[in-house]
C-alpha cells in the first residue's frame, strides 16, 4: 500500500470544487431544481473549502487547517 500524501487529498477536492461548477444543470424545473442548485452550492462550499486547506500528518493524525477569516482579516 502506498503512503498516504495529504496534498494528493487536497489536490483531488480542488478537482471535484471545479467539477461541480462544470456539472450541468439537469432538465429539471421548481422545487426539484431549487433542491439540485442547493446540493451544487453545499458540494462546492465543501469541496473547496477542503480544497483550500493545509494538510498534515502529525503521529499519523490527518490535521486540515482551514482559515476561515475574511480575507482582510488575514496575516
Amino acid at each position: 500500500m502506498a503512503a498516504f500524501e495529504p496534498s494528493e487529498m487536497i489536490a483531488r477536492y480542488k478537482e471535484r470544487a471545479a467539477a461541480v461548477k462544470r456539472r450541468p444543470l439537469p432538465p429539471v424545473a421548481g422545487e426539484e431544481r431549487q433542491m439540485f442548485l442547493q446540493q451544487a452550492q453545499s458540494d462546492f462550499q465543501d469541496f473547496a473549502m477542503i480544497g483550500d486547506a493545509e494538510a498534515s500528518l502529525e503521529d499519523g493524525i490527518l490535521v486540515l487547517r482551514i482559515d476561515l477569516r475574511p480575507p482582510d482579516a488575514r496575516k
